[in-house]
């Protein structure tokens, strides 16, 4: 992404310290999605005659002899779309040694014959572990890169070669003037709101609808009616990238899901079909910028839940940190913890803690609720102070909360749009996470709209404020 790094690099200047510790300065978008190999070797691939597996940690590739040319035995990653840009500064870094010393290469290249590369690099190896790091310039303008390490055509016989820590870093942050923040956030132009406005132009309530809500961002919720969700995902995340702006998605699928409040039930068959699902998810995302809400209401819907259905759901959240820390780099990952009124702080900062806080950016308040943002704010600042040293950063949904909460969660009257996606406002970021116009579920002034259907009356009762 050209700009969205001094997006995210704004958003961690403009926070207010007393909240949290200051997260570390945004040095740009980290291009390779696995680089440390904690338990794996996905998503490298490698030629037929090169066997790779983790090591102590360390991708170890067993290279055999008798190979013509350094290609012949090689191993590389191309991660979900690797987008590389002319003249953006590059910086190429990893830990390498060998049980030989060897000559091999390392290239970012397009993947694509004649494969044109935008660093060919030769280092040595030997049975010291070294750092090895360049800095260049980028010559490819594409979204088909990849990065390979040729280890093959060398004279001497088999040998083994290790890895870790790879790293190919986007450090250009845009030029030209200085994003406009408040725009950053990408549009949707498949919303319920703006597909409505599409469809009912004659409607004399689209116009209002179109200028309040339809062109405004927004998030885009994800869960079974998506499909197969590594293209929904991936189709959405790209659409964005192409626009060079932010997109904000909601991961909700989790089996299930409001348990307590009824409304919005459903969810993935079963664990393990929701651990294939979000492992799908944050690898579509890859290392596009992006972010995302983690299963909304999840931690906070424990009331009507036994301990055993508690912990089920945990290990089900912190799997799905573990995949966004692990496939999805750049995104910025929160996990919900519910609204002021719900769930006591101290309780929310556990429950955060124990389904993996650590693996993510922070935490999100007042997903589809009212709350005030000033109370939320509040919220987030006492979550924080139960959670210490591990306080994290949070982001508020501000799309309902112009007038505050007057008591009810579902569909009630004399709601308002509160403000729109923008970078600060008391927390990290003020995001549009519910969509506006939208259903509850089958009650209050929504009475016999299902939830998540979108509704022109519920849509001018928020524009409105009446």
């Amino acid at each position: 992404m050209r700009q969205l790094s001094r997006l995210l690099g704004a958003a961690a200047l403009a926070l207010p310290l007393a909240l949290f510790a200051a997260p570390a300065a945004y040095a740009g978008p980290e291009l390779i999605t696995n680089g440390t190999f904690s338990s794996s070797t996905s998503p490298w691939w490698s030629t037929g005659n090169l066997p790779l597996s983790v090591d102590g940690g360390r991708l170890k590739a067993a290279v055999p002899g008798g190979t013509a040319n350094r290609w012949d035995a090689m191993f590389g990653e191309k991660s979900p779309a690797l987008t590389l840009h002319q003249n953006h500064s590059y910086t190429l870094s990893f830990d390498a040694s060998a049980t030989a010393t060897r000559t091999v290469r390392t290239t970012v290249q397009l993947n694509a014959d004649p494969y044109p590369a935008t660093i060919d690099q030769l280092f040595t190896v030997d049975a010291t572990s070294r750092h090895f790091s360049w800095t260049f310039t980028g010559t490819l303008e594409t979204t088909n890169g990849e990065i390979t390490f040729q280890l093959g055509g060398l004279a001497g016989g088999a040998y083994n070669f290790w890895i870790d820590n790879v790293s190919l870093v986007d450090a250009t942050t845009g030029s030209g003037s200085p994003l406009d923040l408040t725009s950053g956030f990408y549009v949707d132009p498949d919303s319920n709101p703006a597909v409505w406005v599409r469809n009912n132009g004659g409607d004399s309530r689209a116009a209002q609808i179109n200028a309040a809500i339809a062109t405004k961002p927004m998030a885009r919720w994800f869960g079974a009616w998506s499909g197969d969700i590594g293209t929904a995902v991936g189709s959405f995340v790209g659409a964005a990238d192409a626009a060079d702006k932010l997109p904000v998605l909601v991961a909700y699928n989790i089996p299930g899901r409001d348990a307590c409040g009824g409304h919005s039930g459903g969810g993935a068959g079963s664990p393990d079909a929701y651990q294939t699902w979000i492992a799908a998810f944050a690898s579509a995302i890859g290392s596009r910028p992006a972010v995302v809400i983690i299963e909304p209401d999840s931690l906070a819907d424990f009331g009507c839940m036994d301990s055993g259905a508690i912990k089920t759901r945990n290990d089900m959240i912190l799997y799905a940190t573990q995949q966004f820390h692990d496939k999805a780099p750049n995104t910025w990952a929160y996990l919900d913890a519910g609204n002021p009124g719900w769930v006591a702080a101290g309780t929310m900062a556990d429950r955060l803690t124990a389904a993996g806080l650590t693996n993510v950016r922070g935490f999100s308040i007042n997903v589809s609720n009212y709350f005030a943002t000033s109370d939320d704010v509040a919220y987030g600042a006492a979550v924080n102070t139960e959670l210490g040293a591990d306080a994290k950063p949070f982001v508020v949904d501000t799309s309902r909360n112009g007038k505050g909460t007057n008591g009810e969660w579902c569909n009630p009257a004399e709601r308002q749009l509160g403000s729109p996606a923008q970078v600060g406002g008391g927390a990290e970021m003020l995001l549009w996470v519910k969509v506006p116009g939208d259903s509850d579920g089958d009650c209050g002034i929504g009475a016999g709209i299902p939830a998540g259907q979108f509704s022109p009356d519920l849509a001018m009762h928020l524009i409105t404020g009446s």
